[in-house]
């Protein structure tokens, strides 16, 4: 599959992998609206491939990404015209709920600062794998302003009340140690070794039923709202679409054949 180059991003493919890197590296990949334009672009790409196994994102430089790009913010307009519910609307949600509806599996390789809504972006991804030298910031407190980009949704339902108080309200930078000790993300790479190892985690998604994977996103999601009554219904629908499909056949074949399945 050829190379998609955008004004700040790349998509490109390893196998059934498809890799995304933030391309705006002198900004620390900060969000700016031809972000915005070129994400929908990819969410699109995306969605219409249907052997995808995985995503990876990424950005180039020191920054997965800072969030917003504030250089480009109108101060004249503070305190008037300007209408920052708006530009989340109309960006940052459908940022958010594209690459949760994306059909496969997601993986943020966060290999620097991944600080306001850069941070939402990373928490809307299924997995984080991040460089050992890579920071996490609610960076929103510093400048006056409050979670935006799913990380008021995202962050208590990862680590809890009273962790996702301390990020947001003291606006501290989290090393990558300690987001593994909060349980923030999945796993810790040397200095290196982030794609490597990103790469080998999404192979090991890719070995997976596909289908059942986004119907554990499904339930994951709708586990902190749903009452015991409801989360058990959930279950039996989603199991009643997974027992009809071809793979479960395979896996319970498989498993009488002492052999490795093969999803299709």
């Amino acid at each position: 599959m050829p190379k998609l180059i955008l004004d700040t991003m790349e998509l490109d493919y390893n196998g059934n992998i498809a890799i995304l890197t933030l391309s705006r590296e002198k900004a620390l990949n900060a969000m700016n609206q031809d972000y915005f334009d070129n994400f929908k672009a990819v969410l699109n790409k995306l969605s219409a491939k249907s052997d995808l196994k995985a995503l990876i994102i990424t950005g180039r430089g020191n920054g997965f990404s800072v969030g917003a790009d504030l250089k480009n913010l109108p101060i004249e307009k503070i305190d008037s015209d300007l209408d920052l519910g708006k530009s989340l609307r109309e960006n940052f949600e459908p940022m958010v709920m594209g690459l949760k509806a994306l059909p496969f599996p997601t993986i943020a390789a966060v290999n620097g600062y991944a600080a306001g809504a850069g941070m939402g972006l990373m928490l809307a991804c299924d997995f984080t794998i991040a460089a050992k030298s890579a920071q996490f910031f609610q960076a929103f407190i510093n400048i006056a302003l409050v979670p935006d980009a799913g990380s008021s949704y995202f962050l208590p339902r990862i680590i809890g009340r009273a962790r996702s108080t301390e990020m947001m309200m003291l606006g501290e930078a989290i090393s990558a140690d300690d987001a593994l000790n909060m349980g923030l993300i999945y796993g810790i790479s040397e200095e290196g070794t982030l794609m490597e190892d990103a790469l080998r985690l999404a192979g090991k998604l890719a070995t997976k039923p596909t289908s059942a994977l986004i119907q554990i996103r499904a339930l994951l999601d709708s586990s902190f709202e749903n009452s015991l009554t409801d989360q058990l219904e959930a279950e039996a629908a989603a199991q009643q679409i997974a027992g009809k499909n071809e793979n479960f056949k395979e896996g319970v074949t498989a498993f009488n054949e002492k052999r490795q399945p093969k999803f299709k």
